[in-house]
């Protein structure tokens, strides 16, 4: 039986006149595009032109939307009511949606940015109100959440298609979630270990943990950070050396289905 994967990268993350990630070099590798809508960075000129990026390379679009925290890039946590999360939440997918209507291109998916995506790994009030408002204004969309997530379940929940999300160059805690960024070893450097990780994951269905467990884990969409610095390297060799070991590399709609 054939495996399949997704791979996912977030992009537009440039702003006005700064620049963050190589977008045009990266756009080759991967199927799926987490597009920045506003909040913790991109720009409409910049999101306009990352969904023609993707459409130029077949690449499925999804609305990356954050915290509006441009100083901290998204990833600073906010106390934020149900309301106000599934507010920004329409309002970024909304702003998205206008510029793939004007391109005729189709929503494919969305993911939560950052701390956000963060908060709904664990916070169920969280992910009940991204998952709802996702459902509302984009129902065929797929729902990327961290593989196991309370997001995932809420997605679900919602009758949401989802696709759990694993990390290339992040390690693991022993419950699944992340290692934080500001702890020793978050995120990995070493492309053989990154590719012994994904290896692991897509194949074997596992991760090894923060306390050298082997931990079981589902993978159907794996996500390179755009602003990682090895990042163009590491998605060049891993997409080349999934392909080497018979899997398919394609994007999350391909082969995620409703069972119903």
């Amino acid at each position: 039986m054939t495996v399949h994967i997704d791979i996912n990268c977030d992009l537009g993350e440039s702003f006005g006149a700064y620049t963050i990630g190589n977008d045009e070099e990266v756009m080759k590798y991967i199927t799926s595009a987490n597009i920045a809508c506003g909040f913790h960075a991109g720009d409409p000129n910049t999101m306009h032109a990352t969904i023609d990026l993707a459409s130029q390379h077949n690449v499925a679009i999804g609305a990356h939307p954050g915290l509006p925290d441009l100083n901290g890039f998204g990833r600073r946590e906010m106390n934020l009511t149900q309301r106000e999360i599934y507010d920004l939440m329409v309002y970024q997918i909304g702003a998205l949606q206008g510029f793939l209507k004007a391109a005729g291109v189709p929503l494919h998916h969305v993911k939560p940015h950052g701390a956000l995506y963060n908060m709904a790994a664990n916070n169920e009030a969280a992910a009940e109100a991204i998952a709802r408002a996702v459902a509302a204004v984009s129902p065929e969309a797929i729902l990327y959440g961290l593989s196991g997530s309370a997001l995932i379940h809420a997605g679900e929940s919602q009758g949401l298609l989802t696709a759990s999300e694993v990390f290339a160059d992040r390690t693991y805690e022993s419950d699944l979630s992340l290692t934080p960024r500001n702890q020793r070893g978050a995120v990995i450097q070493d492309y053989n270990l990154v590719i012994t990780q994904v290896m692991n994951m897509v194949n074997d269905g596992t991760v090894r943990t923060g306390i050298q467990q082997e931990t079981p884990i589902l993978a159907e969409t794996i996500c390179i950070h755009g602003d990682h610095e090895q990042s163009l390297a590491f998605v060049k060799r891993m997409s080349n050396d999934l392909k080497l070991k018979g899997i398919s590399v394609t994007k999350a709609g391909d082969f995620i289905h409703r069972m119903y």
